[in-house]
């Protein structure tokens, strides 16, 4: 590992690990930023693929929807604090459509009667070249996953911290990036911060697995950990956002914001490194593969853990890229029975809907059926594990039917039969809520790094 000049530590704050998550979870993190003073930075990660799929589809009926649809509610509550104690804000919040969520920014702070701050978006991501376009489609096809043309609704890969640093290095207050892999969002403000080289592999690691315990927000702080009995949480109503606190050599130390409730030890910390993590000794990133073989995991203090000791090995050639397409219509029809014999009258209500929608000629697959408080999570698409549960007296019980379809009438045909099941039986069902709305598909493969750059543009 090369000497790097000491530098202050970078305090990275998060407060938001998906698209809906908590909205007042900025407000202590900024406070606990502001609070220890020195360079800091404040995260928002609300990128998921199937949130890109549900943006794409929102910016094709509104081209200037596709962000995040909270964007509003996170930011508003801290902006002006963020601005005037100079804490830049980093998030993925862009989604399908990074410029329109800038221009948010702008009008926020100008309704809010603020400085207008300088954001950046970080673009390239998205593959809309016909170059690009071509690559995939061949890509594909060689895989066994061809797609039709014109079907490809959007193409992202996921990038790097580079355009990240690089906005911060130019001033942004705000960066607004698309389609980023979640660590770089903690990964480029440490490199801006550091000026590491972009092949450091051990500090780029440790700050990859800083951002990997901070993506998800209070899950490391206990809050999907919590298991009454098992793994007992205090105060989970109030659970904290996390903050990590980076070292020049890569290293961290996690806590929570100031009087938050949950928990920061060695068991959350260790179940969230472990999260999403196919091979420990080889996590892949735009930035680095990451090794947390040899890593240590300390108690340092209430609620502090120190992480260290993560190696790091050159990043990989290709980036992956997820090719959203048009997938057809998902319809989807509930209803409810109770009372004595209500889980024979939903198996009943099931078997009249197989036979009405018998005609496979537009459908998808098969229809999906679930009872809900029977069995629905551990259900399959097939209905195998329903078939074999024997008839049980479940007296309030949910009955949900979904199916794919290549047009739109033929989900609507579903819908509509469902509904029917209020006078044409059996008896005693209610609540009926139907659904019917476009699907996008996805397929993932590996794209070459060099034909998909970071963009930055400030505004």
């Amino acid at each position: 590992m090369t000497s790097v000049p000491r530098v202050a530590s970078l305090l990275v704050g998060c407060a938001a690990g998906f698209s809906g998550d908590r909205t007042d979870a900025a407000r202590p993190v900024v406070d606990t930023l502001i609070r220890l003073g020195g360079p800091a930075v404040l995260i928002f990660e609300t990128l998921a693929e199937r949130t890109l799929a549900l943006a794409q589809l929102a910016r094709q009926r509104d081209p200037e929807s596709g962000y995040e649809p909270l964007l509003d509610e996170m930011l508003r509550p801290v902006l002006a604090d963020c601005l005037a104690h100079r804490i830049p804000i980093v998030g993925n919040f862009g989604a399908a459509n990074p410029p329109a969520a800038a221009r948010r920014v702008r009008a926020l702070a100008a309704e809010l009667g603020l400085r207008m701050p300088v954001v950046a978006v970080v673009g390239g991501d998205a593959l809309t070249s016909p170059e690009q376009r071509g690559l995939l489609a061949r890509t594909l096809a060689e895989e066994g996953q061809a797609i039709e043309d014109g079907t490809i609704a959007c193409a992202n890969v996921y990038l790097g911290a580079e355009g990240i640093a690089d906005a911060l290095r130019q001033g942004a207050d705000v960066v607004v990036t698309g389609r980023v892999a979640d660590p770089s969002l903690t990964v480029g403000p440490a490199l801006a911060h550091f000026g590491w080289a972009l092949d450091d592999w051990d500090r780029l690691a440790g700050a990859t697995m800083a951002g990997h315990l901070l993506e998800c927000g209070a899950q490391v702080c206990g809050g999907y950990y919590a298991d009454p009995g098992f793994k007992d949480v205090p105060d989970l109503a109030t659970v904290g956002f996390p903050i990590a606190r980076i070292e020049a050599d890569g290293s961290c130390t996690v806590f929570k914001a100031d009087r938050t409730g949950g928990c920061v030890d060695e068991h959350t910390v260790k179940e969230q490194l472990l999260y999403e993590l196919h091979d420990p000794s080889a996590y892949l990133t735009p930035d680095v593969v990451a090794d947390i073989g040899e890593a240590t995991v300390l108690q340092v203090g209430p609620d502090e853990v120190r992480l260290s000791g993560v190696r790091g090995h050159a990043r990989p050639e290709a980036l992956k890229a997820n090719v959203f397409f048009a997938n057809g219509w998902l319809a989807e029809g509930e209803i409810s029975y109770a009372g004595p014999g209500a889980e024979a009258r939903a198996r009943l209500a099931a078997d009249v809907l197989r036979a009405r929608l018998a005609d496979r000629r537009d459908r998808q697959g098969p229809l999906r059926v679930d009872l809900i408080g029977v069995t629905s999570v551990l259900g399959d698409d097939a209905g195998d594990a329903l078939a074999v549960q024997p008839v049980g007296d479940a007296r309030d019980v949910r009955l949900r039917v979904a199916a794919n379809h290549a047009e739109r009438a033929g989900a609507e045909r579903l819908t509509r039969e469902v509904t029917a099941l209020y006078t044409c039986g059996p008896a005693g069902g209610g609540g009926v809520r139907v659904n019917v709305r476009p699907r996008l598909g996805l397929r993932s493969c590996l794209f070459p790094r060099a034909l998909a750059t970071a963009t930055v543009t400030l505004s």
